[in-house]
């Protein structure tokens, strides 16, 4: 931590003479006042900037702006955490509270995400398929069943990441009826999942929390619910309400959104499909509407004593975990980073629970060398408030993985400030292009970690996490972008 009135006064005594030729920069010297202009966030005069420029080096600056925004009435009263971290020195150039754990939303992500990635390989893909037991007669009857065997995709059906619609993937299954002769079926359409095997879950204590009299809910799923009829169910616009209401992110509206009530025996769920039941119910739908008559209906059978031979009609392949994953992290999807830390459990423990899941992300940081004092991992998406990380910990993880083959797919995931994802609307002026980062927001906190080219071609990396601010987002927002931007200069 800098002396703020020692740098005031390197420029008081080394720009004496610029000052007094210059009325209108009289305010440089070391004041109250001084200090209430910067703590509001006034820019100084182009004249004053430049004396600081000129005098200071970029970490210095970076020193001030820290220390400035101790006093902003913004930052005052909050809990927050920063570093600007040098991958190649291995040294801290410039922090507050760096060991201090912090909520860090969202920038929970780049934990889950680069498990997944180290676990599976950014070509991972999921795939789902249409088999058919029984035999075909010369009329082109099919005797036996139809079966929909999925793994887990959780880009199914939902058009992220290049993911094909849900009408795609039937038009393909009954394109591959068709190739094999199949006017008619006598059976059923059996759904078998080799990962999520019960995908109506209780709401979990880490990931619910109360707030203003509003619960806030994980995504969840309800069987055979169209996501086309989600938005009748759903009031768009207020953020928050005097009466209780359940509160939850939607995939399919892109927002936060709230409900009236749940459906369920006492447990709420959100109306979100079971994708595979859903597939297979609009595949029976559409067989029967374009004249491929079926006798039974859809069911699903988990485990298959009496297997029967069955054969190969079509195979959908996700697209690839790198593609997930780039979607994931430009768009800060919740349902996405939940379904990729239960496919990493599944991959290496065999079952398909979020605990499963928070086990493999803590062992693989933990052999990765993460620091894990005050890490406190509770889910894949961020929106736990359970969650605790330290900024240091989060430079060095990020600096760790500019070894890894897959770094640069890992890089580009990222949004880029001032030109896409959730980095868009920040960083438009200074650092536009330069600001690689995954952001975090949950009510009163907004986190921001990555990495930093500078003008000189460095890559740095950085840690900011802010808790219990008062104002509102976009003030926050204004301070982070103020602490970075000498640091594009160092």
């Amino acid at each position: 931590m800098v002396n703020f009135r020692k740098y005031i006064s390197g420029i008081t005594v080394l720009a004496t003479g610029f000052i007094l030729a210059q009325s209108t920069v009289s305010t440089v010297l070391y004041s109250q006042a001084y200090d209430n202009q910067k703590s509001s966030l006034n820019l100084p005069s182009p004249i004053t900037s430049a004396v600081e420029k000129a005098i200071l080096s970029p970490k210095e600056l970076v020193d001030i702006n820290v220390n400035t925004m101790m006093t902003d009435p913004v930052l005052k009263n909050a809990t927050w955490g920063f570093v600007v971290y040098d991958p190649k020195t291995k040294k801290v150039i410039s922090s507050y509270n760096e060991n201090t754990p912090l909520v860090p939303a969202s920038t929970t992500k780049l934990l889950t995400t680069e498990t997944a990635m180290n676990l599976l390989g950014e070509n991972y893909r999921w795939m789902t398929q249409l088999e058919y037991s029984g035999s075909v007669d010369e009329n082109g009857v099919l005797n036996g069943n139809l079966y929909v065997i999925g793994s887990g995709d959780p880009s199914l059906g939902t058009n992220k990441a290049g993911a094909w619609s849900y009408r795609d993937i039937v038009s393909d299954f009954i394109g591959g009826l068709s190739r094999e002769g199949i006017k008619k079926v006598n059976g059923d359409i059996i759904i078998q999942t080799a990962l999520f095997k019960g995908n109506i879950s209780r709401l979990p204590e880490n990931v619910v929390w109360l707030e203003n009299n509003n619960y806030y809910l994980p995504v969840g799923t309800t069987r055979e619910i169209n996501p086309a009829n989600e938005k009748l169910i759903v009031k768009k616009g207020s953020t928050f309400s005097a009466e209780k209401k359940y509160f939850y992110v939607s995939p399919y509206n892109s927002q936060m959104v709230y409900a009236e009530k749940y459906e369920g025996d006492g447990i709420l769920t959100t109306k979100i499909p079971d994708a595979p039941a859903f597939l297979a119910n609009t595949l029976r739908a559409t067989m029967i509407k374009s004249g491929l008559s079926i006798t039974g209906k859809v069911m699903p059978k988990m485990t298959d004593n009496a297997l029967e031979s069955r054969k190969l009609v079509s195979s959908y392949k996700s697209p690839t975990l790198g593609d997930i994953i780039f979607y994931t992290n430009q768009h800060s999807d919740n349902s996405l980073a939940e379904a990729l830390l239960k496919t990493v459990g599944f991959q290496k423990l065999g079952d398909q629970t979020s605990e499963s899941g928070r086990a493999v992300v803590t062992s693989h940081l933990k052999d990765e060398g993460f620091d894990m004092i005050g890490l406190n991992y509770m889910d894949g998406s961020g929106l736990s408030r359970s969650n605790n990380v330290t900024p240091i910990s989060q430079a060095k993880f990020l600096t760790s993985l500019m070894d890894e083959k897959y770094y640069k797919t890992y890089l580009n995931s990222l949004p880029v400030g001032g030109q896409s994802g959730t980095l868009k609307r920040m960083f438009v002026g200074t650092g536009n292009g330069q600001v690689f980062a995954k952001t975090g927001t949950l009510n009163k906190v907004k986190a921001l970690a990555g990495y930093l080219k500078t003008n000189s071609g460095k890559t740095l990396v950085f840690s900011l996490m802010v808790n219990n601010y008062a104002g509102s987002v976009d003030m926050v927002k204004k301070r982070m972008e103020k602490i970075l931007e000498p640091a594009l200069d160092l």
